[in-house]
């Protein structure tokens, strides 16, 4: 497992993602926060095989202090990738605006992730037309501040 440095991590190998990531970072989290108009934050993961950091952006909800992000993947059949590199390595670090913090994840069981989805469908509509688009129960995940 390699160590965390935030300007060692490898991108997204979607064009558009890896755009937005680097212009968030770039400016220091004061620009490409937000994908049509839902808040968006950076989260740095480390590859369940290589070792590797990798970055993505994801739009975020918010549960008290807790932030929230949902592995829909537009509704694909399959979890990103990012969740299944969550799931063996929790550790993760996130920038949300100007700020850079490690935290950890864990996925939501189903009363807590029922209590929630009504305030993530609210920061993002299309998370309720993605869970008609696929059989698998689309996970959505809490990131604590360590």
């Amino acid at each position: 497992m390699t160590d965390y440095d935030p300007d060692n991590v490898k991108q997204s190998p979607s064009d558009w993602v890896a755009e937005q990531a680097r212009r968030y970072e770039e400016s220091g989290g004061t620009e490409a926060t937000d994908m049509k108009g839902s808040p968006c934050l950076l989260l740095d993961y480390q590859g369940r095989r290589s070792g590797d950091w990798h970055r993505t952006v994801l739009i975020y909800g918010r549960d008290g202090d807790d932030y929230l992000i949902v592995a829909s993947q537009g509704g694909a059949d399959e979890h990103p990738q990012w969740y299944r590199n969550i799931e063996i390595n929790p550790q993760v670090w996130l920038r949300v605006g100007t700020e850079r913090f490690e935290a950890m994840a864990e996925t939501l069981p189903p009363a807590d992730k029922a209590r929630v989805w009504p305030h993530l469908v609210d920061v993002y509509g299309p998370y309720a037309d993605y869970q008609t688009k696929t059989s698998r129960d689309i996970p959505v995940v809490r990131l604590m501040r360590k």
